[in-house]
């Protein structure tokens, strides 16, 4: 994976999420999970690495923007 950048982590509450799964399924359900709780970048594709198991998934999260549930939605 590229290095991160620094406007990604320039303030507090935004992260840089770097998943390792098994396969493509299970990276995007994960970041599915995510997606429905906090601001995050949307993904299209998985990464694999040669000669490493699994795929990988990068995806940048704003813990700045209000939790997305019953009693609070925010979409």
């Amino acid at each position: 994976m590229e290095a991160i950048n620094d406007v990604h982590v320039s303030e507090p509450g935004l992260i840089v999420v770097d998943v390792a799964a098994a396969d493509d399924e299970t990276a995007f359900a994960f970041h599915t999970a995510l997606a429905a709780r906090w601001a995050t970048t949307s993904v299209e594709r998985t990464t694999r690495e040669a000669g490493q198991p699994g795929v990988r998934l990068r995806c940048y999260l704003d813990l700045r923007q209000p939790l997305n549930t019953p009693d609070n939605p925010c979409w």
